[in-house]
C-alpha cells in the first residue's frame, strides 16, 4: 500500500486487499476435516487423494480471495477490474465499518457498484454524476479510507 506522490506503478494510491493470515489456518482446518471424511474402507486412493488435494485447494482459494488491488492511477479509481474516471466523481467520504455495512444493506441503492470485502471493516463512498451511467455511487473497502479519500481528491 502506498499513498503520496507516485509509486513505482505510477499510482497515487495503491492498497492490496489481502485476507487476514488466520483465514489460512481456518481454511487448512476445514480442508483437513473434509479430507478426513473421505475414507472408504478397502480403497487406498481415498486416503491420500483428499489429503493431497484439499489443503492446497483451500490455501489457493483464500489467496485468490485476497489478491485484489485498489488503486488511484491516471485519474481513475481501479478495483477488481473495474475503473472509475475521477472526473465523474462529485464527492467522496470515508466510512466506518457500521456505516459501510448499513449502506451496503438496507439503506443502499441496488444500482450502486459495490466492492466490499467482509474482512475489511471501513471503506469509502464515491458519488458519481454521469448522465450515461445509472450507477449513483461506488462503495469500496479500504483499510485506510482517509488516505484513499485524500488520494482521490488530489488525483482529480
Amino acid at each position: 500500500m502506498s499513498a503520496g506522490t507516485d509509486s513505482p506503478h505510477g499510482a497515487v494510491y495503491r492498497e492490496t486487499l489481502r485476507t487476514p493470515w488466520w483465514w489460512y489456518v481456518v481454511a487448512l482446518a476445514v480442508a483437513a476435516l473434509l479430507a478426513a471424511e473421505f475414507h472408504i474402507p478397502g480403497v487406498r486412493l481415498t486416503d491420500w487423494i483428499p489429503w493431497c488435494s484439499m489443503p492446497p485447494l483451500a490455501l489457493i482459494i483464500v489467496w485468490w480471495l485476497g489478491r485484489s488491488h485498489l488503486e488511484v492511477r491516471d485519474h481513475e479509481l481501479r478495483v477488481r477490474g473495474a475503473h472509475l474516471p475521477l472526473g465523474y466523481v462529485t464527492g467522496e467520504i470515508a466510512l466506518d465499518q457500521q456505516t459501510l455495512r448499513r449502506i451496503v444493506g438496507r439503506e443502499g441503492d441496488p444500482a450502486a457498484f459495490v466492492s466490499v470485502r467482509p474482512w475489511i471493516g471501513p471503506g469509502v463512498q464515491l458519488w458519481i454524476d454521469d448522465e450515461e451511467d445509472p450507477t449513483p455511487y461506488w462503495l469500496v473497502s479500504s483499510r485506510h479510507p482517509d488516505r484513499l479519500v485524500a488520494a482521490v481528491r488530489s488525483a482529480r
